[in-house]
């Protein structure tokens, strides 16, 4: 006979889905290493295809933090045109360009910023580069042989990573925008175009106070996003 599972398991990871946000304010306060190396410990369980585990990952702490982030933030500023691994998607239409507007607008609106005032969108998209505030900043790159299921497997590594921090009472939020200057990323690791930046993911603890933390997007229902055949 099959042992029956545990409801309580599921529970929790139920429970840290629905708790986890893109935060988008940090305290400074560092995350001791040994905290760091648990959700670490526990991210390095993902699945890959072939056990291929492409995913490196560059944590920068302290002043490394303040160094990367007046690179970026001087490329981002100089507004030259992204140069990334990944393509960026082509467009958002639909259903998607909906949701896509609905988080914007929520995030304006609890900063009290107007709609269509662009200098304040381009300002508040620049903090991206200042990483929200995040006093820990993780890079995450994969083998540029691998191509797109190498970056698949990394996006699934970049989701255990966040349900881990929200486990160990971290605030995450996954940033594309930092693979859009991936020379500067590049540089700063060290590493050669055998690599390729997939994203980054600023994590620390949150600043609960702050407006850019005080409100939480929608989700698709199941109809919406699944068929069940048979």
């Amino acid at each position: 006979m099959l042992a029956q599972p545990d409801s309580r398991d599921i529970e929790v990871v139920e429970k840290l889905l629905a708790e986890r946000y893109s935060c988008r304010a940090f305290k400074p306060d560092p995350v001791p290493r040994t905290t760091i190396e648990r959700v670490l410990a526990a991210a390095q369980k993902t699945a890959s295809w072939c056990n291929s585990q492409p995913w490196q990952v560059a944590i920068f702490s302290g002043d490394a933090v303040k160094t990367f982030g007046e690179a970026m933030y001087k490329a981002a500023s100089e507004r030259a045109p992204p140069v990334t691994d990944f393509d960026f998607p082509r467009e958002y239409r639909g259903v998607y360009l909906e949701r896509r507007r609905e988080s914007g607008f929520q995030l304006y609106n609890a900063l009290g910023i107007a709609r269509g005032d662009k200098a304040a969108y381009n300002k508040q998209m620049l903090e991206n580069f200042r990483f929200f505030g995040a006093p820990h900043v993780a890079i995450i790159t994969s083998d540029e042989a691998l191509g797109t299921y190498g970056a698949i497997d990394c996006g699934g590594y970049v989701g255990n990573f966040m349900l881990a921090a929200q486990a160990a009472g971290l605030a995450t939020i996954p940033q594309a925008a930092l693979a859009g200057h991936a020379e500067v990323v590049r540089k700063h690791l060290g590493v050669g175009e055998d690599r390729r930046v997939v994203c980054g993911i600023s994590f620390g603890y949150a600043d609960t106070t702050h407006p850019a933390n005080s409100y939480r997007t929608s989700r698709a229902s199941i109809p919406e996003a699944v068929t069940f055949i048979g």
